[in-house]
Protein backbone atom coordinates (compact mmCIF):
# COMPACT_ATOMS: atom_id res chain seq x y z
CA UNK A 1 0.00 0.00 0.00
CA UNK A 2 2.52 2.51 1.06
CA UNK A 3 4.36 1.83 -2.74
CA UNK A 4 1.03 2.30 -4.02
CA UNK A 5 0.79 6.07 -2.51
CA UNK A 6 4.35 7.01 -3.12
CA UNK A 7 3.66 5.95 -6.87
CA UNK A 8 0.38 7.72 -6.67
CA UNK A 9 1.79 11.10 -5.57
CA UNK A 10 4.61 10.99 -7.81
CA UNK A 11 2.29 10.29 -10.69
CA UNK A 12 0.23 13.49 -9.84
CA UNK A 13 3.49 15.47 -9.13
CA UNK A 14 4.61 14.70 -13.17
CA UNK A 15 1.28 15.30 -14.08
CA UNK A 16 1.32 18.63 -12.62
CA UNK A 17 4.63 19.66 -13.50
CA UNK A 18 3.40 18.95 -17.16
CA UNK A 19 0.62 21.00 -16.84
CA UNK A 20 2.67 24.19 -15.21
CA UNK A 21 5.08 23.64 -18.49
CA UNK A 22 2.41 23.09 -20.92
CA UNK A 23 0.75 26.51 -20.04
CA UNK A 24 3.90 28.70 -20.39
CA UNK A 25 3.96 30.81 -22.66
CA UNK A 26 7.14 30.92 -25.20
CA UNK A 27 7.96 34.31 -27.19
CA UNK A 28 6.67 35.15 -30.15
CA UNK A 29 6.86 38.14 -32.62
CA UNK A 30 4.18 39.46 -30.86
CA UNK A 31 5.97 39.86 -27.58
CA UNK A 32 8.45 42.70 -29.24
CA UNK A 33 8.16 46.33 -29.95
CA UNK A 34 9.80 48.89 -32.08
CA UNK A 35 9.63 52.44 -30.14
CA UNK A 36 11.10 55.75 -31.55
CA UNK A 37 13.78 57.00 -29.55
CA UNK A 38 12.19 60.91 -30.62
CA UNK A 39 9.06 61.00 -31.88
CA UNK A 40 10.03 64.63 -33.91
CA UNK A 41 13.38 64.61 -36.58
CA UNK A 42 15.10 67.23 -38.15
CA UNK A 43 14.01 67.32 -41.58
CA UNK A 44 16.92 66.98 -44.00
CA UNK A 45 19.05 64.94 -46.03
CA UNK A 46 20.86 63.51 -43.18
CA UNK A 47 18.02 62.79 -40.98
CA UNK A 48 19.00 60.45 -38.24
CA UNK A 49 16.36 58.38 -36.61
CA UNK A 50 16.95 55.93 -33.70
CA UNK A 51 14.40 53.35 -32.37
CA UNK A 52 14.54 50.54 -29.59
CA UNK A 53 13.76 47.47 -29.98
CA UNK A 54 11.73 46.24 -26.35
CA UNK A 55 10.63 42.65 -25.04
CA UNK A 56 6.63 43.65 -24.03
CA UNK A 57 7.13 40.80 -21.08
CA UNK A 58 9.80 42.49 -19.36
CA UNK A 59 10.03 46.03 -21.35
CA UNK A 60 13.75 45.12 -21.20
CA UNK A 61 15.67 46.44 -24.57
CA UNK A 62 16.96 43.66 -27.19
CA UNK A 63 20.35 44.09 -28.18
CA UNK A 64 20.72 41.49 -30.34
CA UNK A 65 18.55 41.84 -33.13
CA UNK A 66 19.63 41.67 -37.37
CA UNK A 67 17.56 44.27 -38.62
CA UNK A 68 17.28 43.41 -42.14
CA UNK A 69 14.53 45.19 -43.49
CA UNK A 70 13.56 48.87 -43.50
CA UNK A 71 11.03 50.77 -45.30
CA UNK A 72 10.75 54.73 -44.71
CA UNK A 73 7.11 56.07 -46.86
CA UNK A 74 4.95 59.43 -46.14
CA UNK A 75 2.02 56.91 -45.86
CA UNK A 76 0.92 59.18 -42.62
CA UNK A 77 1.03 62.14 -44.93
CA UNK A 78 -1.67 59.78 -48.14
CA UNK A 79 2.06 59.99 -50.32
CA UNK A 80 2.75 55.93 -49.42
CA UNK A 81 4.78 55.69 -53.00
CA UNK A 82 6.71 58.22 -51.66
CA UNK A 83 10.02 56.42 -50.32
CA UNK A 84 13.00 57.15 -49.24
CA UNK A 85 16.56 54.79 -48.39
CA UNK A 86 17.37 54.16 -45.24
CA UNK A 87 20.77 53.19 -43.88
CA UNK A 88 21.44 51.43 -40.76
CA UNK A 89 24.24 53.26 -38.80
CA UNK A 90 26.18 52.05 -35.34
CA UNK A 91 24.57 52.57 -32.35
CA UNK A 92 26.34 53.36 -29.27
CA UNK A 93 23.43 51.95 -26.55
CA UNK A 94 22.38 48.70 -26.85
CA UNK A 95 18.68 48.05 -27.41
CA UNK A 96 19.15 51.15 -29.91
CA UNK A 97 18.87 50.91 -33.48
CA UNK A 98 20.06 54.23 -35.53
CA UNK A 99 19.43 54.81 -38.99
CA UNK A 100 20.20 57.78 -41.79
CA UNK A 101 17.62 58.72 -44.38
CA UNK A 102 16.41 61.77 -46.23
CA UNK A 103 13.29 63.52 -45.14
CA UNK A 104 13.05 65.55 -47.93
CA UNK A 105 9.55 66.96 -46.65
CA UNK A 106 7.58 68.03 -43.69
CA UNK A 107 5.43 65.50 -41.96
CA UNK A 108 4.76 61.94 -40.74
CA UNK A 109 7.10 59.27 -42.19
CA UNK A 110 5.89 55.91 -41.74
CA UNK A 111 9.10 53.62 -40.95
CA UNK A 112 8.37 49.98 -41.31
CA UNK A 113 11.46 47.63 -39.99
CA UNK A 114 11.77 44.03 -39.68
CA UNK A 115 14.33 42.30 -37.58
CA UNK A 116 15.64 38.36 -36.71
CA UNK A 117 16.30 38.58 -32.68
CA UNK A 118 17.86 35.37 -31.21
CA UNK A 119 15.86 32.14 -30.07
CA UNK A 120 13.27 33.21 -32.18
CA UNK A 121 11.80 31.54 -35.06
CA UNK A 122 9.63 34.32 -36.87
CA UNK A 123 10.52 37.63 -38.01
CA UNK A 124 9.59 40.76 -35.29
CA UNK A 125 8.21 43.29 -37.66
CA UNK A 126 7.05 46.71 -36.38
CA UNK A 127 6.51 50.36 -37.93
CA UNK A 128 6.64 53.96 -36.48
CA UNK A 129 5.72 57.31 -37.19
CA UNK A 130 8.39 59.68 -37.46
CA UNK A 131 7.34 63.52 -37.59
CA UNK A 132 9.91 65.68 -39.94
CA UNK A 133 10.49 69.00 -38.38
CA UNK A 134 11.87 72.03 -40.14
Amino acid sequence: MKTTNTFVRASLAAIAILSASATSSYAGPKDYEFQLVSAEVKQGPDAEVSVRLVDKRNGQPVSDAIIFTTRMDMAPEGMETMTTPVQELPSEHGGTYKFKTNLSMEGGWRFQLGAKVQGEGETVTGEVVVKATP
